[in-house]
C-alpha cells in the first residue's frame, strides 16, 4: 500500500485566501467547482468525467438544456449529487487555436465573476485546458494565478479560491509560478 502525500499551500491575497492543492476536485468542501468544459458542455473525460461520475446524469441534462458556451466564457449549473452548491463550466482554449492566454484568462475571470454574482464564498478551479486541450501547464499556471490575483484585487465577496491540481507535476509547476510572483 502506498501512502499519498498531500501537497497544500495557502497564502492570503487581499481579503481572500488562495490555496494550491494537489487532489481530487470533486472531494473539496467549497461552494462551487469549476469544470474544465468544452464548448458543447459535454462532460466526458478528465475533470468533466470525474464531475459527471460523482454528480450523476442530471448535470449533463442541465448542460444539454443550456446548449453550449463560447471559449473564454463560463456558465453555472446545479451540482447534482456533488456536495457543493454549483458547478461552473469554464471553456478554455485548445492549444494552437490562437490568442490562448487571453482566452484562458477570460475563462478564469468569468468563473470567478459567476461565483461572485451568485454570492458564493469559495470556489475550486482545476488547471483549465491542460488535459485533452493540450495547453502547456506552465502557461496555464502563469495565466491562472495572475488572473486570480487581478480579480481578488478588484473587490470581491469571494473568501477562498482553491486551485486543485491533479498530480505532482501540475502542483510543482503552479507552486513554482506562485513563487515567481504575479506579472
Amino acid at each position: 500500500m502506498t501512502q499519498t502525500k498531500t501537497r497544500h499551500i495557502t497564502i492570503q491575497m487581499d481579503s481572500a485566501t488562495l490555496e494550491l492543492l494537489e487532489g481530487d476536485i470533486t472531494e473539496l468542501s467549497v461552494d462551487a467547482l469549476v469544470n474544465a468544459a468544452n464548448e458543447e458542455l459535454k462532460l466526458g473525460s478528465g475533470v468533466a468525467g470525474a464531475i459527471l461520475k460523482k454528480a450523476g446524469s442530471s448535470i449533463q441534462k442541465e448542460c444539454d438544456r443550456i446548449g453550449g458556451t463560447p471559449v473564454g466564457t463560463a456558465v453555472l449549473t446545479g451540482a447534482g449529487d456533488l456536495d457543493v452548491k454549483h458547478v461552473i463550466h469554464a471553456v478554455g482554449p485548445r492549444r494552437g487555436e490562437g490568442d490562448e492566454d487571453r482566452k484562458l484568462a477570460s475563462a478564469v475571470r468569468a468563473s470567478l465573476a459567476l461565483a461572485d454574482r451568485h454570492g458564493l464564498k469559495s470556489i475550486a478551479l482545476p488547471a483549465i485546458s491542460t488535459g485533452t486541450f493540450g495547453f502547456p501547464m506552465d502557461r496555464c499556471a502563469r495565466v491562472t494565478l495572475t488572473e486570480i490575483h487581478r480579480y481578488l484585487q478588484g473587490g470581491t465577496k469571494l473568501e477562498r479560491v482553491v486551485v486543485c491540481l491533479y498530480g505532482e507535476e501540475a502542483f510543482s509547476t503552479f507552486r513554482r509560478e506562485l513563487r515567481r510572483g504575479f506579472r
